[in-house]
C-alpha cells in the first residue's frame, strides 16, 4: 500500500509539472509572436513546423524561433539562419536578440 501511495504521489507531481510547463503553450500568443509567425509562414510556405516564442517575458525584446522547412534542404546551418534573418530584417531592428533553430524535416 505504501508503494502505491509513493507511486501515485510521484505520478501526480509529474503530471502537475507537465501541466505547468505546458501552460505557456495553452496561453495566447503575444502580438510579436503572431507578427513574426505570419512573416515566416509567408517566407517559408513549405515549413513543416514553426514555433515563435517571446523569451523576454512578453516585452518583445527577444524571441526564439524554431522552424523546420524543406527550403533549408542542402543549405548549411549558417545559410539557413541567414534566410530567417533576412525574412525578419525589419523586426530584428527593434529586438535585443533572436535565437534561431532550423532543421530540414525527416521523411
Amino acid at each position: 500500500m505504501m508503494a502505491f501511495r509513493r507511486c501515485f504521489a510521484s505520478n501526480t507531481i509529474k503530471a502537475l509539472r507537465t501541466l505547468r510547463s505546458n501552460q505557456r503553450c495553452m496561453s495566447t500568443q503575444t502580438d510579436g509572436e503572431v507578427r513574426i509567425t505570419k512573416i515566416l509562414k509567408e517566407k517559408f510556405p513549405l515549413a513543416a513546423s514553426l514555433k515563435v516564442v517571446d523569451i523576454s517575458g512578453g516585452c518583445g525584446a527577444m524571441y526564439e524561433v524554431h522552424i523546420e522547412s524543406m527550403e533549408f534542404k542542402g543549405k548549411r546551418t549558417i545559410q539557413q539562419h541567414q534566410l530567417v534573418n533576412q525574412a525578419l530584417k525589419e523586426e530584428i531592428q527593434g529586438m535585443h536578440g533572436l535565437r534561431i533553430f532550423t532543421n530540414v524535416p525527416e521523411k
